[in-house]
């Protein structure tokens, strides 16, 4: 065992201890000084390998300044992100989300997704404890965006979730995703991702489908 790797496996001492795979720069060059102190003198190291050695660490060290600069970018993008997400407070947005809020109206329009056309679409709506509420059957729906009006007169003031469920003609599942439609009235972040609050309900980045100002 000769080199950087004996030092390695033959010390005693920290560099014992260091992890091969998370080694940075610094570590390299006090593991290339140490082999030097403890070469034998009747054998020093051979130039050639010792050149090797000097560039490896040339490029471990350009390694580390380019993750240096990547991690700044990201920094710099985040911040641009958080900027833009700030200035969507007050419009108007569609987005992935099963709950509606009713407070007094007579009625509330659900929207969904079908991934294609179905022949029978059920809607299913519980209140906050998880309850049935009331149950909404329709007959053939286009591929696509739809939406559906619940009357909810008569239902007390609350938070509602909605479920879809779609079938095609030979009874096979059709997917579906439910839509919310809402103004946007505050931006947190959580680790570096705006989360939107929408009627109450939070809405992550990923999930927003469409912002238009507001009527």
């Amino acid at each position: 065992m000769s080199g950087i790797e004996g030092i390695i496996g033959s010390s005693s001492g920290s560099l014992q201890t260091l992890d091969s795979n998370t080694i940075g720069k610094d570590d390299f060059f006090k593991m290339m000084i140490a082999q030097l102190q403890h070469q034998d003198p009747l054998n020093p190291l051979d130039g050639t390998d010792f050149t090797a050695q000097l560039a490896q660490f040339s490029s471990l060290e350009q390694l580390s300044n380019v993750n240096d600069q990547l991690e700044m970018l990201g920094l710099y993008q985040a911040s641009l992100n958080n900027s833009q997400s700030i200035s969507l407070i007050g419009k108007d947005v569609t987005a992935r989300g099963d709950v509606i809020k009713v407070d007094g109206a007579t009625s509330a329009d659900l929207a969904y997704n079908l991934s294609k056309g179905a022949e029978k679409v059920t809607i299913s709506i519980y209140d906050e404890g998880g309850n049935l509420v009331d149950t909404l059957e329709f007959g053939s729906q286009q591929e696509g965006d739809n939406s559906v009006t619940w009357d909810c007169s008569g239902v007390a003031s609350g938070n509602y979730i909605f479920e879809v469920s779609a079938s095609d003609a030979n009874g096979d599942v059709v997917s579906t995703y439910t839509m919310i439609t809402g103004k946007i009235t505050e931006v947190s972040f959580e680790e570096g991702s705006p989360i939107f609050s929408v009627d109450g309900q939070d809405i992550s980045l990923g999930d927003v489908i469409s912002v238009k100002e507001a009527v």
